[in-house]
Order: structure tokens, then C-alpha cells, then sequence
């Protein structure tokens, strides 16, 4: 059985503002760190014995994995990066509303459609899923990633649950923690539980 744990940064000053925030290598907020803090002392993360230990490099990723983990060795995987918004990037939906290029995206299939200057969501999902299977293939692996690489992992696992991306969203500092069974020559989606967790909550491939 092949274990992974998918774990969202903290909140940003971008997060707290509701503003387009991917490139933008932004550190956490104070009360994004508090409320990190917080959580590892109230709530259950993984021990991180037997894991490989990665995140997409972005300080937001890095700071959150020293104050949940401490000074953990790992390693930095620049493609789990989250969605390069372009033109958008530290703007707020009120900013925008009036920019035509900006209804456009929107309002069209943003999965498909490139924000200027940055990125669709199929190329973000295309990046995130080669490093995703890179890493899966050499271990047990422990990922400080973001909320769109998360989600669209999430979506890739699991498809039978029926959620699209923005439901598989992860809180600041939340995540899931995936099992991933030998099947063929593969690995094949098992279960998932909530990061941070208390109780044991798992969901069967498929199931609705």
C-alpha cells in the first residue's frame, strides 16, 4: 500500500483579501501562521516518519511545512505549483469585474483557456500530474502543495465521487491523506481521509 498526504499552505495576505493569487510567491500572513500553529496543536497530523518529504518550493509551502513539521529535509518540486493567473495575478474579482479579458475567461472554459499572460487549468492539472506520478512512483511521499494541485489531483483519484474541482478545495493548512493500492503494474486509488482529522473517515473508490 502506497500512502500520500496532500497538505494545502497556510493562508497569505492574498487568501485573507479573496484575491488571484498563484506565481505571486507570497509568505503566510501572521494570523495564516497562527492559525497553522493552532492546528498542529490541536488537531492530528500525520507522523511524518517513513515519508518523503516534498513541496512546490513557493515560501507559502515552505513556511507552512516548518511550522507544521519543523526543519524537515525534503526535497522541491516546482510543478506542484499552483495556476499562474497571468494578468490577474493579486487582483480581487471586484478589480476585474469590469476588464473584458477577464469576463471572457470567467464566463468561458477556463479549463482549456489560458489566462493572459498565465496559464488554463488543463496545463496547470497536465504539470501537477507528472510530478504527482513521479513522486507516488518512488514512495511514500508527504506533498505541501496548493489548493488547485490539490483539487485537481483529487478530481484525477477520484472521479466517482462526483465533485469537481472547487469542492475537492482545501482549507489553508488541510488536505487529504490518500492510500494508493499495487494494481497491474499501477497504483490504484483505495480511500482518503481529511487532513487534520481526529476521526478515521474513509471513502471507497467510487462510492457517492
Amino acid at each position: 500500500m502506497r500512502r500520500v498526504c496532500l497538505i494545502r499552505h497556510g493562508a497569505t495576505r492574498a487568501n485573507e483579501a479573496r484575491l488571484y493569487c498563484g506565481s505571486s510567491d507570497l509568505p503566510l500572513s501572521d494570523r495564516g501562521l497562527a492559525e497553522l500553529l493552532h492546528l498542529r496543536e490541536a488537531a492530528g497530523y500525520p507522523e511524518r516518519a517513513g515519508y518523503s518529504v516534498y513541496t512546490s518550493g513557493m515560501v507559502r509551502t515552505e513556511q507552512t511545512l516548518e511550522a507544521l513539521f519543523g526543519p524537515v529535509a525534503h526535497q522541491v518540486e516546482p510543478d506542484l505549483r499552483e495556476l499562474d493567473f497571468g494578468v490577474f495575478e493579486l487582483h480581487s474579482y471586484e478589480e476585474l469585474a469590469e476588464r473584458a479579458d477577464y469576463q471572457t475567461w470567467i464566463s468561458g472554459d477556463n479549463e482549456n483557456q489560458r489566462c493572459p499572460g498565465g496559464e488554463s487549468g488543463r496545463e496547470m492539472t497536465a504539470r501537477v500530474w507528472r510530478a504527482f506520478r513521479r513522486l507516488v512512483g518512488a514512495g511514500d511521499a508527504l506533498i505541501v502543495t496548493h489548493g488547485g494541485p490539490i483539487a485537481a489531483i483529487m478530481t484525477g483519484l477520484f472521479p466517482g465521487e462526483g465533485k469537481n474541482r472547487f469542492q475537492w478545495q482545501s482549507a489553508p493548512g488541510h488536505g487529504y491523506q490518500i492510500e494508493l493500492e499495487a494494481d497491474g503494474g499501477g497504483l490504484v486509488p483505495r480511500t482518503y481521509r481529511p487532513i487534520p482529522e481526529s476521526r478515521p473517515l474513509d471513502h471507497k473508490k467510487g462510492s457517492d
